[in-house]
């Protein structure tokens, strides 16, 4: 008779749900602290990266990261860095050929 009425407090016991909550909360964690480990830039990888975002679009950006400098070329003259924009010369023509190769011919 007092192993029921054990058995059916042990099973009301409002803790348990509580407990199956924390175990939800610690996966999700898990989960995200997996997605940051995984991301390019991560902040706490001492590679050096080059992302390529919108490539062969107008707006392209390469964005490169050596430690903890990171530089930003972008296709406008909108770049954050010193070299680019709208300041270079003219240094060839590249032709791209029937088999998907390109030819560069310098002026």
């Amino acid at each position: 008779m007092r192993a029921r009425l054990r058995d059916e407090a042990e099973a009301d016991d409002p803790l348990l749900s509580v407990i199956n909550l924390i175990d939800v909360f610690l996966v999700l964690i898990a989960a995200l602290l997996l997605t940051v480990a995984s991301n390019p830039l991560n902040p706490y990888s001492k590679d050096k990266i080059t992302v390529i975002r919108n490539a062969g679009q107008a707006d392209m950006e390469i964005i490169t990261r050596d430690g903890k400098k990171i530089e930003r070329f972008r296709a406008d003259s909108q770049s954050t860095s010193a070299g680019a924009g709208n300041k270079g010369v003219r240094a060839g023509t590249a032709y791209r050929m029937s088999d998907g190769s390109l030819l560069y011919v310098p002026d």
